[in-house]
């Protein structure tokens, strides 16, 4: 059985602003990769955290059947979030510990939904930091933004 793994990433020109997600897919035989795949999106007016968050949501809504899955993320916001907080919001019908509803509930709710289907083991590593994975996700968020990005006056 092959490893499975998705490394995401977000990117935002401006936030809120245009934004894509990228995810590298990939199914490991100890140190020789089997398979790879790359998806991406983007849209028009969001926030990094919310590519972020659709880039995790993507790679795991795109498993056909029930996986084991190691999900690498750049963002705290995602991995503190999907690891810890969760927990306490639907404890608390999707409200903050100061019962503030949560920002991004929509993608919070599918992406719970999402990993429920899976045996997901969720690592995070600092980005920008020469990962080549991450880096290569980061390519793909930024070609998944750049349909959205308004496009500069020829002189």
């Amino acid at each position: 059985m092959p490893d499975l793994f998705a490394y995401t990433d977000g990117a935002c020109s401006g936030n809120p602003g245009p934004g894509g997600w990228g995810v590298l897919m990939r199914a490991m035989d100890g140190e020789k990769i089997l398979k790879e795949r790359e998806l991406n999106g983007g849209e028009a007016e969001t926030t990094n955290n919310r590519m972020e968050l659709l880039a995790a949501i993507s790679a795991l809504e795109t498993l056909e059947r029930p996986s084991k899955i190691t999900v690498v993320t750049d963002s705290a916001y995602v991995k503190n979030g999907v690891t810890g907080w969760i927990f306490g919001w639907k404890r608390n019908g999707w409200k903050t510990s100061n019962k503030k509803p949560v920002k991004n509930v929509d993608l919070w709710q599918r992406l719970d939904e999402a990993q429920a289907r899976h045996d997901v083991t969720w690592e995070w590593v600092k980005g920008h930091a020469g990962h080549p994975e991450n880096e290569k996700a980061d390519e793909l968020a930024r070609a998944g933004m750049a349909p959205f990005k308004p496009k500069k006056a020829q002189a």
